[in-house]
C-alpha cells in the first residue's frame, strides 16, 4: 500500500522504542500490535497532523515491515529510511479485568537501540522547522543514558521544547536504582514532563496524594510544566510557579483497555500545544509563555486523545477530526488544584 507524503513541516521529533506488543487473548493467544510508547506517540501526532521525525531504526523483519507500515500510514518521516538487520523488539503484554496492561520485553540486540546522540544531533539540526523533541519509556533505562541523555542536553541548549515521558517499566531492569536515576536524570532536562501516578510510585515518591507527589517532583527539575494522569479519574497539568488544573470528562469512558492511553495523552498535549503557540515567535524554548487558557485547552485535547484511544482494543490512536468531535459532543469538569 502507498501513503501519501505529509506536508506538514517537521516540528517534533521522537527517538525511542518501536516493537511489538504480543497482546494476550482471552483464550491465551497472542495478538502481535505494533506498539512501543514512543512509536504511539509518534504515530498518534502523525494522526493529528503534527510534522513528526522518528529518529530510530526499523528492522528488516516482518515485524518492521509492520512497524514502517503504522509510520507510513500516519505520515511520518523517519531519519533512517532504509531498515537494519537487527531483529524488532517484542514485548508480551498481558491484561487484567480492568484492560490494564502489564509488560514483558525482549530487547538485546534489537533494532530500534541502534541509535546514538551524535546521529540525532545531527538529523535535529538538518530540520529547520524542528521546535519540539520527545522521548521516554524504554528509551531511560540506564543502559541506554549514555545514548540518549546527551541528546536531550544537546537539544535543550539548542532553544527545542524537550518533552520527557517518564512512563517507567519496571519489568525491564534487574535493579531498580539505576533506573531510577537514569529517569530522574532524564526528567531534569525536560521542560515537559509527563508522569502516571503509577510512575510516581515507581521514582520513589509515595505520598499519598499524588498532587503533592507531582508537585515534588517538579520541584526537582528544570520544567516549567507537569501532566500527571490519573486513568479513569482524568489528569492534572501543573506549572512551575504552584498553580494547577485537574480535569475529567463529564461521561464515563467505556474501556477496551489502556494500550497506547499515555502515549494519545502526550501526543494530544503537543498537538495542542503547537497549535497555540503556531503564531508566536519564541527564539529559544525556555521563553515560551503559556497563559491559563492555553493549558486548559492543551489538558482538555490531551484528555479527548487518551479518551478515544482506550475505547479501541490495542493503540489506536485518533485523528484530530476525531479529538475535535469529542471535544466538542463530551464536556470536561475542570477544577484548580
Amino acid at each position: 500500500m502507498v501513503f501519501p507524503r505529509s506536508n506538514s513541516p517537521i516540528q517534533v521529533a521522537t527517538a525511542g522504542e518501536a516493537l511489538i506488543d504480543m497482546i494476550e487473548e482471552p483464550d491465551g493467544r497472542l495478538r502481535p500490535c505494533a506498539g512501543g510508547a514512543v512509536y504511539n506517540l509518534t504515530r498518534a501526532l502523525g494522526l493529528q497532523g503534527v510534522g513528526v521525525l522518528y529518529l530510530n531504526p526499523l528492522s528488516t523483519d516482518r515485524f518492521g515491515q509492520m512497524l514502517d507500515s503504522g509510520l507510513r500510514e500516519a505520515h511520518v518521516h523517519q531519519a533512517h529510511p532504509h531498515p537494519v538487520l537487527e531483529p524488532t523488539s517484542l514485548a508480551v503484554v498481558g491484561l487484567d479485568a480492568h484492560g490494564k496492561a502489564s509488560y514483558s520485553f525482549y530487547r538485546e540486540g534489537v533494532a530500534d537501540r541502534r541509535v546514538n546522540a551524535a546521529e540525532m544531533n545531527e538529523q535535529c539540526r538538518e530540520r529547520p522547522t524542528l521546535s519540539v523533541v520527545a522521548t521516554g519509556c524504554l528509551a531511560l533505562v540506564a543502559d541506554d543514558s549514555h545514548k540518549y541523555l546527551p541528546w536531550l542536553q544537546t537539544q535543550r541548549s539548542e532553544g527545542r521544547l524537550v518533552v520527557v515521558d517518564a512512563n517507567l517499566r519496571p519489568a525491564i531492569v534487574p535493579d531498580m536504582a539505576p533506573y531510577q536515576d537514569s529517569v530522574l536524570a532524564a526528567l531534569r532536562e525536560a521542560h515537559i514532563v509527563k508522569v502516571s501516578d503509577d510512575d510516581l510510585q515507581t521514582l520513589g515518591f509515595t505520598q499519598s496524594d499524588p498532587i503533592e507527589a507531582a508537585r515534588l517532583l517538579l520541584k526537582q527539575t528544570q520544567a516549567r510544566w507537569l501532566a500527571l494522569t490519573l486513568g479513569a479519574k482524568g489528569a492534572v497539568l501543573l506549572q512551575r510557579d504552584g498553580s494547577g488544573w485537574h480535569a475529567v470528562e463529564s461521561e464515563t469512558v467505556k474501556v477496551a483497555d489502556t494500550v497506547g492511553a499515555g502515549d494519545c495523552f502526550l501526543a494530544g498535549m503537543l498537538t495542542a500545544l503547537l497549535e497555540r503557540t503556531r503564531t508566536r515567535t519564541t527564539p529559544d524554548a525556555a521563553a515560551l509563555e503559556l497563559d491559563a487558557a492555553d493549558l486548559l485547552h492543551i489538558l482538555g485535547h490531551a484528555i479527548a486523545s487518551a479518551s478515544l484511544c482506550v475505547q479501541a482494543a490495542g493503540c489506536v490512536p485518533p485523528d484530530l477530526a476525531q479529538v475535535r468531535h469529542r471535544l466538542v459532543t463530551v464536556g470536561q469538569l475542570v477544577n484548580p488544584v
